[in-house]
């Protein structure tokens, strides 16, 4: 089912991109409403709500840890073969999706809440981390690669808004107390997940296995495997997930990514709470300031030209810094209560949008150059090891601060199905927005200013890899491209590209 035409056109990044609609909106809508559902409408404590986000987050963290090794080597299998080692996780995945709807039913136990938040969480995983290599499977180039993650962005800034709307519009015609709002806004988004996944299986296509690869894999058919020879498999998979912060480039990137990303969560899980209890205002109010969110849309076009032009680092900066100062003047609200409430708190809610949006754009357009650094050091394409670990990461930090907020939030005081709450859990509200999610985001900026991939860099370090696979000695490289490669890899150029990092890479090998 390999594509003939292999061009990224318009409609090509387009239908690439329609995934993100499930991983814009989907998590847009769980981290939003997800524990103030649980709380409110569900009857869980704020701690017995975290823990089933947290404990599936880990569970989903572990299974999407081996979920890019698995990918990477589904060619092994007919079915990998047949329908693509990535795109086969799109095709199952699509009529998946329709679990999502389970999440939003009321008057269960907490195992039920459990089990079905856990089941989503695997499907999402199994879709996502295969997809989100594609773009290193279509090209190398970077401006077209720009073009498909500027694609996806658009994408998720549009389930990212309609996440935020369409509750809120069912808030207004079905009431604020209405748990079928909930319901009726699940459905609708299960079926359009599962739509917009199979147009992105039938969107794309993957780099064509090695006959190198290839024909490890038939030799390694030919032998029994014993279970040490399976357990070593194993290790070996554990080392080179290991092996991923031995790159600088992606160190840097994973600490900003986490850091933002958390802060992220933590806002959107405590600011229906902070509208509802804080400002004693409703939870529609809540859903129309989220739904600023639109501005992502016309947003990724401008940060994909930014990050072209300025580079990531300089959107890093411009996003952190505008979030910060937007919390800032959410506390403000909540000590000074002006007058035109409203009109201020639309106001830092559009702003706060813009520095949120270009927070989402900006990793996953820099994940795919990451592993072109990383093949400069061990010789390999290993996009779906990265992902996997950035995946893991990502996950395990969520379900940790997600659990924070609900502990914090009842050791504060908050009491569940309460109309409002004790001036101690209103101050943990407003306090959790302001220490928080500040905190994490200085410390992402600050790793900021210190991250020097951007699309000047990355062309010297692809040229240099082209230069050396054409037989080009590493004695004679440019003084400029050299310190370039140290400063994006961490190492000395005499070790790089079959030298000494064999022996901390030991299946680095230059191709």
């Amino acid at each position: 089912m390999a594509r003939k035409n292999k061009t990224i056109t318009l409609p090509t990044s387009i239908g690439f991109g329609l995934t993100d609609m499930m991983g814009g909106g989907a998590f847009t809508i769980i981290g939003a409403w997800l524990l103030f559902f649980f709380t409110k409408f569900a009857g869980l404590t704020p701690v017995e709500a975290a823990s089933i986000i947290a404990i599936a987050r880990i569970v989903d963290a572990v299974v999407s840890l081996f979920m890019g090794s698995l990918s990477d080597n589904f060619f092994k299998f007919k079915l990998g073969r047949k329908f693509g080692r990535r795109r086969f996780f799109l095709l199952i995945g699509s009529p998946l999706m329709l679990v999502y709807v389970l999440l939003w039913v009321t008057g269960m136990h907490y195992l039920y809440y459990l089990l079905t938040y856990l089941a989503f969480e695997i499907i999402a995983a199994m879709v996502l981390i295969p997809w989100e290599t594609l773009p290193s499977e279509m090209t190398k180039d970077f401006n077209k690669r720009t073009k498909l993650s500027t694609a996806r962005m658009f994408i998720s800034g549009t389930g990212t808004f309609l996440a935020t709307f369409i509750p809120g519009q069912l808030f207004g015609i079905l009431g604020q107390d209405s748990p079928m709002s909930f319901l009726i806004n699940g459905a609708f988004f299960a079926v359009l997940f599962a739509i917009c996944i199979f147009i992105s299986f039938r969107s794309t296509w993957e780099r064509e296995v090695s006959p190198e690869d290839m024909q490890k894999y038939i030799d390694a058919k030919k032998e029994h495997k014993s279970f040490a020879d399976n357990l070593k498999g194993i290790t070996q998979t554990l080392v080179d997930f290991g092996s991923t912060f031995k790159v600088k480039s992606f160190r840097k990137h994973l600490l900003i990514y986490i850091c933002s990303m958390t802060a992220k969560d933590a806002f959107n899980a405590v600011f229906v709470f902070y509208c509802v209890y804080a400002l004693n205002s409703t939870s529609s109010l809540a859903a129309n300031l989220l739904s600023f969110s639109i501005i992502g849309l016309p947003g990724a076009i401008v940060y994909g030209f930014l990050m072209i032009k300025i580079g990531p680092a300089n959107l890093f900066k411009i996003s952190y810094s505008t979030m910060i100062l937007c919390l800032l003047g959410y506390g403000a609200v909540y000590l000074y209560h002006p007058s035109n409430l409203l009109l201020t708190l639309g106001i830092i809610s559009f702003v706060y949008q813009i520095g949120r949006s270009m927070l989402e754009f900006v990793p996953w357009n820099v994940f795919p150059f990451i592993p072109d650094v990383d093949e400069m050091i061990t010789g390999k394409r290993r996009e779906g090891i990265f992902a996997s670990v950035m995946t893991f990461f990502r996950k395990s930090s969520v379900a940790l601060a997600t659990f924070l907020v609900g502990a914090v939030l009842q050791a504060g005081g908050f009491v569940q199905k309460a109309p409002t709450q004790s001036v101690s859990a209103v101050h943990t509200i407003v306090g959790i927005m302001l220490i928080g999610v500040i905190g994490l985001l200085l410390v992402a900026l600050i790793a900021a200013f210190t991250f020097k991939l951007n699309k000047q860099t990355h062309g010297i370090l692809v040229d240099e890899i082209n230069r050396l696979k054409n037989n080009g000695s590493k004695e004679n490289v440019d003084p400029k491209t050299k310190q370039v490669v140290e400063t994006l890899t961490g190492y000395k150029y005499e070790k790089l590209w079959g030298g000494k990092t064999k022996a901390e890479f030991p299946q680095a090998k230059a191709n």
